[in-house]
């Protein structure tokens, strides 16, 4: 339970602006015109990822390859001129993995969100939800509610590196237990209804649910940096301010989480999620604004989380030529172990054989004499 004071201050921060997510300032008419259909695949891979910002243990992940387009203006003319974002995900049963990946020359200044990168993920929780308009609930600022806007739900992880340590782990903090923050980095757990109507989550307009916690860990990197040992906060800025490379963001989070306010997205193994990926830059230096990023595509793209069996399903979907071959190859290898095991047969070697020799000893016979009588 919270005390009164607190209560009323994450009240209101509820509605507030929840740090660098600020509200979209759309005008105009809507147009999504791509016609991409580039989905990405989260493959069961565990034991193989280290969540600490390195893309090393990544090399032999196959990763997914988007143009960055504005996501209020996703025209191709207003497309990242950095480069395109690739992203990578896979999971281990337990707990799904991402990786972004982007080009951008190095640019941080501590404490100040908006001149430094950042990136969100967003991902479909009610069956209504759009990709546009953060989930897309008619309801505005004062009348949306989890009743007004059910089945608008989305799921947002927002991380800003503005207060974070490069290959430091920041989210999922216990201290931030009961409202999704996070004390230490800008590593978010949020849920909208619509760009007006976002809330960290376990915080909502009509109550405040102690149990909720943020559930997402991630990281960051730029391949600028040359110090691998670790860094800390005395060493910012970390690299020199342009230099050019690539930024590397790192998340994990359960499958399944604890939720029980329809807050998180939930992840089934043999499923498809549906998720978007952006990205803020400041560009030439200019701060970036809440509304002004780079997103992946400007519709939904899909996510499928394979089985473990995917595989062995795979294989077993061949062609009946396919299948007829690999049955011929068995045979043929069977063949020849029964032709081997007959060959050794006959030609093994003679082996030593006991021999039992028995004498045989002359019986009692009885003895008639005989005389001439006899004959």
């Amino acid at each position: 339970m919270f005390p009164p004071l607190l209560l009323a201050i994450l009240l209101l921060s509820a509605f507030a602006p929840i740090g660098p997510v600020k509200s979209h300032e759309e005008t105009g008419d809507w147009s999504c015109e791509s016609d991409s259909e580039i989905g990405i695949v989260a493959d069961f891979r565990p034991g193989v990822i280290t969540l600490d910002g390195h893309a090393d243990d990544w090399k032999d992940i196959d990763g997914f390859e988007f143009s960055l387009l504005q996501a209020l203006d996703p025209d191709d003319d207003n497309e990242y001129s950095g480069g395109k974002m690739t992203v990578k995900a896979l999971h281990d049963g337990r707990d799904v993995f991402f990786l972004l990946q982007v080009d951008g020359d190095y640019r941080y200044i501590k404490g100040e969100s908006s001149k430094c990168p950042s990136v969100a993920l967003m991902f479909q929780i009610g069956e209504s939800a759009t990709y546009h308009n953060m989930g897309g609930c008619k309801e505005g600022k004062n009348t949306c509610t989890n009743k007004t806007c059910k089945g608008y739900e989305v799921d947002i992880m927002h991380f800003s590196i503005g207060n974070a340590i490069p290959g430091r782990l920041y989210g999922g903090d216990t201290i931030d237990v009961g409202n999704e923050g996070d004390e230490f980095g800008q590593l978010v757990d949020l849920y909208a209804w619509n760009p007006h109507c976002r809330f960290l989550d376990g915080i909502s307009p009509s109550a405040n649910d102690s149990s909720a916690k943020n559930d997402w860990k991630g990281t960051w990197w730029h391949s600028s940096f040359t110090h691998h040992s670790g860094f800390v906060a005395a060493d910012s800025p970390y690299s020199s301010e342009n230099s050019t490379g690539t930024y590397y963001f790192e998340f994990s989070r359960a499958l399944r989480t604890s939720d029980r306010l329809q807050q998180d997205a939930q992840f089934v193994i043999g499923g498809t999620s549906k998720m978007s990926a952006a990205f803020w830059y400041p560009v030439d230096g200019q701060p970036w604004h809440a509304s002004g990023h780079y997103s992946i595509h400007c519709d939904w793209t899909p996510m499928d989380i394979t089985s473990s069996t995917s595989k062995l399903t795979s294989l077993s979907g061949v062609g009946s030529g396919s299948s007829a071959s690999i049955f011929a190859l068995l045979i043929s290898v069977i063949s020849l172990c029964l032709s081997v095991v007959v060959v050794y047969r006959l030609f093994r070697p003679p082996q030593n054989v006991a021999v039992e020799y028995r004498v045989l000893r002359p019986q009692n016979v009885g003895l008639t004499s005989m005389d001439n009588n006899n004959l």
